[in-house]
Formats: structure tokens, sequence, C-alpha cells
């Protein structure tokens, strides 16, 4: 098996053919709108998230309105989400800091995203190429973290760790799409569960498909 680097290009050739139109599947309409909806989505379902964000948004119309929330209202209405109240927490003091410290828009550069409360380098990076169509990194979520070890494009389990070495091998044109791509992947194909090594079009470029041959 060839090593990480020289496998991706061809990996990520594969991907953008099975998966052309790879986005995120959360609902929203602005780069606040994902924001939010990407704070909901930790450690819950995409699925989930979506079946309360537009009416969220319905009621908070602006930024203004999520800073003016009460918590105890919020966290009742995204208590469905696991953890509901640290949620509400970040999604209000985030609105707040952006109202006093960015002018009431959200900040464009990771620099900045990661200074709001509840917002890491994934949620940063699914904001900027979500939000803004900007790529200063890439997105490391949990169908991410499962490829990338399945794929040997990392050993890491840290997240962080992960995101430095796809971005040592990922060509930056391709930042933008590639966790989307991974996403897409591990749903319809590679699952944590039941992965469908046999009828994976990466699997000769696997060593798990390989492995488990």
């Amino acid at each position: 098996m060839k090593p990480a680097g020289k496998r991706i290009s061809e990996i990520i050739k594969i991907l953008r053919k099975e998966h052309r139109r790879a986005r995120t599947a959360l609902y929203y309409e602005t780069p606040f709108q994902i924001m939010v909806a990407t704070i909901l989505a930790a450690q819950c379902t995409d699925a989930r998230v979506n079946k309360i964000t537009p009416g969220l948004f319905k009621k908070y119309k602006t930024i203004r309105d999520f800073a003016k929330a009460k918590q105890a209202e919020l966290e009742q209405e995204v208590r469905s989400m696991g953890f509901y109240r640290n949620k509400a927490k970040n999604i209000i003091a985030a609105s707040k800091k952006i109202i006093r410290d960015f002018k009431g828009k959200v900040p464009d550069s990771m620099e900045e995203l990661i200074t709001l409360p509840g917002v890491a380098r994934k949620t940063a990076n699914i904001v900027l190429s979500s939000g803004f169509g900007k790529s200063e990194g890439i997105a490391v979520d949990t169908h991410v973290k499962r490829l990338s070890g399945r794929l040997g494009l990392s050993r890491h389990d840290d997240p962080d760790k992960i995101e430095q070495d796809l971005l040592k091998i990922v060509p930056k044109k391709d930042w933008l799409d590639f966790n989307y791509m991974l996403v897409n992947h591990g749903r319809k194909v590679c699952s944590a569960r039941k992965p469908l090594c046999g009828e994976c079009m990466l699997n000769k470029l696997c060593p798990s498909a390989l492995k488990n041959a």
C-alpha cells in the first residue's frame, strides 16, 4: 500500500466523482445560522438539528434576537439536542460577542471565529466553508475521524492532530470540499458499524478494506 500522500489524489478524484454535490446537510441561509446549526449538531445528528432549526430561525430572525433570548426559554427550544443547556448558553454568549466585538457580523477568519463561545476549529471550518466559501482548514467530525483512520490518512485520535495530518497531504484547493465528501461517503458506504467494503469504490486504496478482505 502506497503512503497516504501518494494515494490522496486518487482518493479525492474518486470521491468527487461519487459525491459531486457534497455539502453540509444542515439547514441554514446565513453564516450565523450555519454557526448556530453546527453548535447544535455536536453529539447530535444533522437530521435531528434540521427538525428544529427552521422554526428556531423563524422565531429568532437576527443575531440580536438570539442575544436577547432568555436562556431558560432557548434551552427548552433545543432540549432535544444533547448538552442543550451548554449549547443554549454558548449560542447566546456568541451572539452577544458578535454584536459587541464584531459589529454584529459573523467574523470570516479562523482566528476570530474561535474566540466565540462554543466555536472550536471544527465549527469554525464549517462556518468558513459553508458560510463564506473560504478554506482555512478541514473540519474533523466523527465521520472524518473514522475515515481518516480507516484510509490510513492519520494515526491520531485527536481531531486537531488529524486535521494537521490532513492539511499536509490534501491539496489546498480541495480543503473546501474534503470534509463534506468524507461525510457523505461515511454515511452512504463507510458506516461506523458496518462498512460496505465490498461495494466501496475506495477499497483498493484503503488499508482497512484490504485487511478485511
